[in-house]
């Protein structure tokens, strides 16, 4: 079977808000990495809905559908990554577990840009 070509996502800038940012495949990172520092300061929490992209400005709102389930999760980006050539992004283990991904490890996903949260 061929390797899966990654389609990376656009900066946010020039995007629209809602629109659709990108597709590939997305992994999750769980208790192994708990407690150590994300991109944003932050320390990361397997618990959060959170996730790292590598050029979607930290703090993005991205809703991530999983496209063989379609079931979605809201996340926010807090860190940079993933550092695999084939993903596109990786979830936290709560956000992986809410569109069913945990048992396969990695899931294709569509990912949507929304509007970040006033106040």
């Amino acid at each position: 079977m061929a390797p899966e070509v990654a389609q990376e996502a656009a900066p946010a800038s020039g995007v629209e808000e809602g629109e659709v940012i990108g597709t590939g495949r997305a992994s999750y990172y769980g208790q192994e990495l708990a407690g150590n520092r994300t991109a944003s300061g932050e320390r990361f929490d397997p618990s959060e809905l959170t996730a790292a992209h590598r050029t979607l400005p930290l703090g993005s709102r991205v809703r991530v559908t999983n496209e063989r389930t379609g079931a979605s999760v809201i996340v926010r980006v807090n860190d940079r990554g993933p550092f695999a050539d084939d993903r596109v992004l990786d979830v936290s283990e709560s956000a992986a577990r809410e569109i069913g991904m945990i048992r396969r490890g990695t899931a294709r996903v569509r990912m949507e840009l929304l509007p970040r949260r006033r106040g």
